[in-house]
């Protein structure tokens, strides 16, 4: 490969997630022929990030103060919190512009292959929340995977007996698909969440 520093630019970028080895080395040719101001700039906008970027202590989601501002805003619908499984699902969510309740993010989400379990999550943070009198919905948001399904169905199970109303979003056939390209788990839920049109 390279010798160096250059070399040690292209594995570090190839440790992130998503980044192939081409990508890593686009990536460090790139950072190599950037002027010195913009390297600078991106370097200071890393190590901001580390050093003023935490995690929300209400909800999880990411803050540069103890609590982030979805918690801090008064305006929000604190009858219902959305469960996600990671911060970048909170920017998803909120793109909708149709949900203006409270988050709580897990972390995560159960994968007994890579030896995740319930007590790895911030689900036991999510009870106490809940114990408030506020809340009367949970949304449940997890990924439709296998790992997201495994903790939507812990957490329904685990939720069902406190008397709040739960709800998972519903998953079917995305806007512009075509029936038959759709695996039968995809067209099975679309069935199961079909509704009334007349």
């Amino acid at each position: 490969m390279y010798e160096g520093a250059l070399q040690d630019l292209v594995e570090e970028f190839g440790r992130l997630p998503g980044i192939g080895p081409k990508s890593a080395q686009r990536m460090a040719f790139h950072i190599l022929q950037a002027d010195t101001a913009d390297v600078d700039a991106l370097a200071h906008a890393l190590r901001e990030v580390k050093r003023r970027v935490r995690f929300c202590d209400t909800c999880g989601n990411v803050a540069e103060d103890a609590t982030c501002v979805i918690c801090k805003d008064e305006r929000r619908d604190r009858t219902m919190i959305c469960v996600v499984e990671e911060p970048k699902d909170v920017l998803a969510v909120e793109r909708t512009r149709e949900y203006r309740g409270l988050y709580h993010v897990l972390g995560g989400s159960i994968d007994p292959m890579a030896g995740i379990g319930p007590d790895d999550l911030r689900i036991k943070d999510l009870l106490p929340r809940l114990q408030s009198g506020d809340v009367q919905e949970v949304v449940i948001a997890t990924d439709p995977n296998l790992e997201g399904e495994a903790t939507a169905t812990y957490l329904i199970r685990l939720l069902g007996s406190v008397g709040l109303t739960v709800s998972r979003l519903a998953s079917g056939l995305p806007v512009g698909g075509d029936l038959e390209y759709a695996d039968e788990v995809t067209l099975g839920r679309a069935f199961e969440g079909r509704r009334s049109v007349s």
